[in-house]
């Protein structure tokens, strides 16, 4: 079983920069095709970014793009998600899911098939 452990959110000001990180236990991440997802009170789950377990391949939401980059660092077994110029409208529990098994290069931008899910952290921007 892995857990996945994400850290680094907080309260900001609006645009301001935050970095996210997710990290699991237990195991490697350097397989694992990783995505970070976000939940405002009231909405559904979105998807926000994802990159694959190659490195390549990053994807992200058309509300972040630009101002998001997704990396990962298997030395230190983390993936990050930097965000910049941080909104209002950004603000809510970010969540890291992992996705064995994909091919090279895929990203997986759905809730459904993530393996293992972080427990979240949460992001607060003030206007």
């Amino acid at each position: 079983q892995v857990h996945l452990v994400e850290s680094g959110g907080g309260l900001v000001q609006a645009g301001a920069s935050l970095s996210l990180s997710c990290t699991p236990s237990g195991r490697s991440f350097s397989s694992y095709a990783v995505t970070w997802f976000r939940q405002a009170p009231g909405k559904e789950r979105e998807f926000v970014a994802g990159i694959s377990w190659t490195g390549g391949g990053a994807r992200y939401a058309d509300s972040v793009k630009g101002r998001c980059t997704i990396s990962r660092d298997d030395a230190r077994n983390t993936v990050h998600l930097r965000m910049d110029n941080l909104r209002p409208e950004d603000a809510a529990v970010y969540y890291c899911a992992a996705t064995a098994r994909l091919p090279a290069g895929m990203v997986r931008t759905t809730e459904a098939g993530n393996d293992y899910w972080g427990q979240g952290t949460q992001v607060t921007v003030s206007s």
